[in-house]
């Protein structure tokens, strides 16, 4: 049985029409069609389709220029032109302008049927390329979310529960948390896990572009536009957007945002006319978003809107439970990267990881183990890797808290400047290097008052 992919078939044969239908029908394809060229573009545009299949003789506007609009309008959909026998000059013509390609008449079905399924599956990986060239969607195996404590099967548990269903997820939770992680799991787990998963960061983004990421825009709809983008909403088309940070995009964006939740229609900027698309949002935040709606920094409506299925990722320290287990997994990790071979992690070093307060939560945890596989010499990593050492053992030092506390600060420190110098002094590609959000890594230098 076929995808549930969307027809269109622009005919104005009736009987053709009908017969066309019902063979796509009962191959499991949804049917839409159409008498005109007008009216079809018309319903393209409304309802959307994942392949047109058009006649070349139409009344009105013919098929080529059909073929014309739909490519401008969203070139990513595959179009098939239907032409008589004598019209195979306009057939290659209309191949040459875009079209993927053209039936014969009379044609056999099975080969029709073949031909359609080649072009769905040629539109599915033009726009997966589309999407890995611009680096929104790596290579992706399944997410690996790592521990066994109550707190975090229970977000699994509604992670599982909210995956197959098409309800908009807003996962909140502190920076460091693997909110992303949450996120591509859920796709993983959805029935869009053959479609895109694209991720946006809205907080890196300067926010006067936001706008054209998200939605795309026409060749000189601004200064700049010397071309047309397709927006992450467009390459995200039957798959799972991401927006990470989504408490940071300003007011206006977010009105937009709220209608394309609501309509399931987007228009690109500098564009004329909203299309369809096909898109299940995930979103995320580390800030109090109720707080926010109280504050007038972001709509009430539209945070009603995403907060259909809220998941709450807990903190490390409410999952204390699982610091050995992700100790060890870091540290496989880290060896093997490092190919510094086999190492094993000391119940003093786990006691002292344990006391800590962890308020970058997890990715804190894996730089502080990273730099310990670096600085380890032997096959165990004990407190001393940890930059605990001195303080941990000295009990006139203060709590283990607190001694924890100040190592990880001295520790994060160090990744920064690290980071800042491996990229030049680029704090965009450092804000990658690190993990965190640029807006974080910005609050971060001037606490530490790096230069």
């Amino acid at each position: 049985m076929a995808e549930k992919f969307r027809i269109l078939i622009i005919e104005d044969k009736k009987s053709m029409a009908e017969m066309l239908a019902r063979t796509f029908e009962a191959e499991g394809y949804i049917a839409l069609t159409s008498g005109t060229g007008e009216d079809g573009i018309s319903k393209f545009l409304r309802d959307g389709a994942d392949l047109v299949l058009t006649d070349l003789k139409l009344p009105g506007m013919n098929g080529l220029q059909v073929l014309r609009v739909l490519k401008e309008k969203r070139p990513l959909t595959p179009v098939i032109m239907m032409t008589a026998f004598g019209s195979i000059e306009t057939a290659v013509e209309a191949v040459k302008a875009g079209a993927y390609d053209f039936l014969t008449k009379p044609f056999d079905t099975s080969h029709m049927l073949a031909l359609v399924e080649k072009a769905l599956e040629s539109g599915k990986l033009a726009a997966e390329n589309l999407v890995l060239k611009e680096e929104f969607a790596r290579e992706l195996s399944f997410p690996m979310i790592i521990g066994k404590s109550k707190a975090l099967t229970d977000a699994l548990e509604l992670l599982k529960k909210a995956a197959p269903t098409r309800a908009t997820v807003l996962i909140t939770g502190e920076s460091g948390t693997g909110k992303e992680l949450f996120a591509k799991a859920l796709h993983h787990l959805s029935p869009r896990k053959d479609g895109p998963f694209v991720a946006v960061n809205c907080a890196a983004i300067p926010k006067d572009l936001l706008e054209s990421e998200l939605f795309g825009h026409e060749k000189g709809s601004f200064t700049g536009a010397e071309a047309r983008r397709l927006g992450k909403f467009e390459l995200a088309d039957k798959g799972t957007l991401f927006l990470d940070e989504i408490g940071d995009m300003a007011l206006a964006l977010q009105a937009k945002l709220l209608r394309a939740l609501q309509g399931e229609m987007i228009e690109r900027v500098g564009g004329a006319e909203p299309f369809s698309v096909d898109v299940r949002v995930a979103a995320a935040s580390n800030r109090d978003l109720e707080k926010a709606v109280r504050e007038g920094s972001f709509r009430e409506d539209l945070y009603y809107r995403l907060n259909v299925f809220p998941l709450r990722i807990p903190p490390l320290r409410d999952r204390r439970d699982d610091i050995r287990i992700l100790a060890e997994y870091f540290i496989g990790k880290y060896a093997a990267e490092l190919k510094k071979g086999l190492f094993t992690i000391s119940d003093e070093a786990i006691e002292a990881l344990s006391g800590m307060e962890w308020k970058g939560n997890v990715r804190e945890l894996a730089n502080c183990i990273e730099r310990a596989v670096i600085i380890a010499d032997g096959g165990e990593i004990g407190p001393e890797c940890l930059g605990l050492a001195p303080k941990f053992m000295d009990e006139s030092s203060g709590s283990l808290q607190r001694t924890a506390s100040i190592a990880a600060k001295a520790a994060e420190m160090e990744a920064i400047k690290g980071a800042l110098a491996a990229s030049g002094g680029n704090k965009s590609r450092a804000s990658e290097l690190l993990g965190v959000s640029y807006k974080t890594l910005l609050t971060k230098i001037k606490e530490y008052g790096i230069g």
